[in-house]
């Protein structure tokens, strides 16, 4: 199960006009037919070649060409397909022998990935569709031509009592009009036809093909991705537990704890001491108010109301004023406006984004400056955090961005961080929205 990765070598094709996709996709349904026939041979007689081999070991070696010359087949394909299904260009990626491999580890490697198999399996799978597909296509293409130009090669066809032509048939008499206008509204059927015919049958052969090639891998990544994805987010939500677990600890439990020292020293004071009972009365007060405001900075760490009730600019601008380093904030203006907001989701993800790196640069960074960009893009939202600290930030476990790189990921998104030793730290995460 190597091939779970497939390679883009280009971006996805813009849209094309409907002559030049009719000459792609003829082209591709035409030259698809000696491919399919020559990769259709060799694959058959190599595998059956191999396999009436395997008991003398001969046959190894010959399965493992078999397999090498369907996926150079495989290779052409995918090259071919990508301009009918108007997508980027993509190759599963195959894995090679280690360095320092012998020559029968070298051998017998293709033969250990499915994704070799299915290249040879294609090579059998799709002879009948291209067969098919070149016989319509050639056909509607012949009927059209010579349809539409009955009136130029009819007089050329020899009239006698035992020809009988279409419009004989079809009951239309045996006039020359009948029969010229009776074919030639079938050519000019054929010809407009012709862009859908074609290109509903190279969509057919373009798809399957991908399926094999190109589809499997595909949707192996995608499982390796979302598997990936759900490890993160299950990283960050612990983490986020711990910290807020640790959070409440360390700080409200602790003053709640201490207040009710005070009203119990306060109780034994009542009657007695009445300035000794003032003075504990009033840091019982003090330690009340301290422990709301913890409690309101682990809410707002929890879900902030600013986020849900005013956007994104105004939540990242309080954490901006929040920040013990001063903060430059430049946030696209949209993601403020009821048509431009995001999805919940995605607020929230670029939100924490956004205050853990600030922590990190509050408590780590040394920096006198940072900026903090956000802008939003075609389906993504890229965010960037710079400071002019002393660098040496990495993710890695038990630090503070390993939770920000869980979280980031959990939303599919990428996070890269760029931090020599001297300076200056730039965190870039980019999230899909």
């Amino acid at each position: 199960m190597i091939t779970d990765h497939a390679r883009s070598d280009a971006a996805p094709l813009e849209r094309v006009g409907l002559l030049r996709q009719l000459s792609v996709d003829t082209g591709y349904a035409v030259l698809g037919l000696p491919l399919a026939v020559l990769s259709f041979g060799l694959g058959v007689t190599g595998f059956a070649a191999g396999l009436s081999t395997l008991v003398i070991v001969l046959g190894v070696p010959i399965l493992t060409g078999t397999v090498l010359i369907a996926r150079c087949f495989a290779d052409i394909e995918r090259l071919r397909f990508a301009a009918v299904l108007r997508l980027p260009r993509t190759r599963p990626i195959y894995r090679a022998a280690p360095p320092g491999a012998g020559v029968w580890k070298r051998i017998v490697t293709p033969l250990t990935q499915s994704q070799c198999w299915l290249d040879l399996a294609h090579t059998v799978l799709h002879f009948p569709i291209a067969l098919t597909v070149f016989c319509i296509v050639v056909s509607w293409w012949a009927i059209a031509i010579a349809g539409t130009l009955t009136i130029a090669w009819d007089w050329s066809i020899p009239r006698g009592p035992d020809n009988t032509s279409l419009a004989q048939l079809v009951g239309l008499g045996d006039s020359a009009f009948a029969r010229i206008a009776f074919q030639t509204a079938i050519g000019l059927i054929c010809l407009v036809t012709l862009p859908l015919v074609t290109r509903a049958c190279a969509l057919v052969s373009a798809t399957f093909s991908r399926f094999l090639l190109t589809g499997v891998a595909e949707m192996r990544q995608t499982i390796t991705v979302l598997t990936e994805q759900k490890a993160a987010a299950a990283s960050a939500e612990a983490a986020a537990l711990r910290r807020l677990e640790r959070d409440i600890h360390d700080g409200p439990q602790q003053r709640l704890i201490r207040l009710a020292m005070d009203l119990s020293r306060a109780r034994q004071h009542l009657g007695t001491a009445p300035d000794a009972l003032r003075v504990t009365l009033d840091e019982a007060i003090v330690q009340t108010r301290e422990t709301l405001d913890e409690l309101r900075a682990l809410s707002r760490g929890v879900a902030p109301p600013v986020l849900t009730d005013r956007g994104l600019p105004s939540a990242l601008a309080a954490l901006a004023v929040r920040c013990t380093v001063p903060v430059e904030l430049v946030v696209d203006p949209d993601l403020g406006t009821p048509t431009g907001r995001l999805d919940a989701a995605v607020e929230t993800a670029v939100y924490f984004t956004v205050a853990e790196a600030l922590t990190n640069v509050a408590k780590h960074s040394g920096a006198v400056n940072c900026w903090v960009t956000v802008a939003h893009g075609a389906g993504r939202v890229s965010v960037e955090v710079s400071d002019d600290g002393v660098g040496g930030a990495h993710v890695s476990r038990g630090h503070g961005l390993s939770g920000l790189d869980d979280r980031v990921r959990a939303t599919g998104g990428t996070l890269t961080i760029t931090s020599p030793a001297g300076g200056p730290t730039t965190v870039r995460a980019t999230v899909p929205c």
